[in-house]
Parts: structure tokens; C-alpha cells; sequence
């Protein structure tokens, strides 16, 4: 009875695993602000900003965790977004110029706190904000994003 329970767990455990590691794969995030204007652009994909702080902001780190390694985020988020990572971090190493770049940034368009997530049309232009955390987990981003996008 042991081995099986041992057994069922481990199974259980690459499960949850090749889960999330495949959720990660699905959803993949640019730090190249220019290279996603121009993927935006080119697919007629909105942005979606993440203003975080991914190793030290509580609530950006559970945004992640909650919503942004599910599937069903991934799933959606590569049909329907160009995803771009705006990372102010206090222990990880950032390149000088995605450091520059992050900071122009957050100055364009006035983010104050983290998280704060932007949806941004290929040309540069804000089309909503989210300040802070969006319980939920994907369900309740998927409908702020579809909500927040104008039908084209």
C-alpha cells in the first residue's frame, strides 16, 4: 500500500510539473519593448505589460503563481497577446539597456506601483491599466483583457 501511495505521488508530482512547465512554455514574455511593438503591430495583437517587481513584489510574484503559469493563460495569451515583461528587480541582474528601457517606460505611461499591468495597441497607445493585484487567477484576466480590447 505504501509503494502505491509513493507511487501515485510521484506520478502526481510530474503531472503538476510537465503542468506548469508546459504553462510556461505557452506563455512566453518579451523584455524588448520595440520588438513587441512590431510584433503587435504585424499580428494586430494588443500588449499586455507587466510592471512588476518579480523578486520582491509579494503581489506581483502571486499574480504570476495565480494566473500568468496557468494553461489557460498561456493558451489565450498566445492567440490573442503580445506579452511583455517590464521587470524592476532588486536582487536579479538586468541588462543596462532593458534597465533604461524599463524606466522610460514606466515614465510614458505614469506607472506609480507594481503590479501594473498596461494593454498597449501596436502603436505605442495605452488602451487600459490594471493597478495592483487581479484576483481571479486567469479566468478574471482573460475577461478584463477581452473587456478592455475594442473588437476589430
Amino acid at each position: 500500500m505504501m509503494k502505491r501511495s509513493l507511487s501515485l505521488l510521484a506520478a502526481l508530482a510530474i503531472f503538476t510539473v510537465t503542468g506548469a512547465v508546459q504553462a510556461a512554455e505557452g506563455a512566453s514574455w518579451s523584455t524588448d519593448y520595440q520588438a513587441a511593438l512590431k510584433e503587435a503591430k504585424a499580428a494586430n495583437k494588443p500588449i499586455l505589460a507587466d510592471f512588476t517587481g518579480s523578486d520582491w513584489c509579494t503581489w506581483c510574484i502571486r499574480l504570476g503563481e495565480d494566473t500568468f503559469s496557468k494553461s489557460e493563460f498561456a493558451a489565450f495569451a498566445k492567440d490573442n497577446l503580445v506579452l511583455l515583461e517590464v521587470d524592476f528587480p532588486q536582487g536579479k541582474a538586468q541588462a543596462a539597456s532593458v534597465k533604461k528601457q524599463n524606466e522610460e517606460l514606466a515614465a510614458k505611461f505614469g506607472v506609480e506601483g507594481f503590479p501594473t499591468l498596461v494593454l498597449i495597441d501596436g502603436r505605442g497607445k495605452e488602451i487600459a491599466r490594471h493597478v495592483g493585484y487581479l484576483p481571479g487567477g486567469p479566468e478574471a484576466m482573460i475577461d478584463w483583457i477581452k473587456k478592455s480590447v475594442p473588437k476589430s
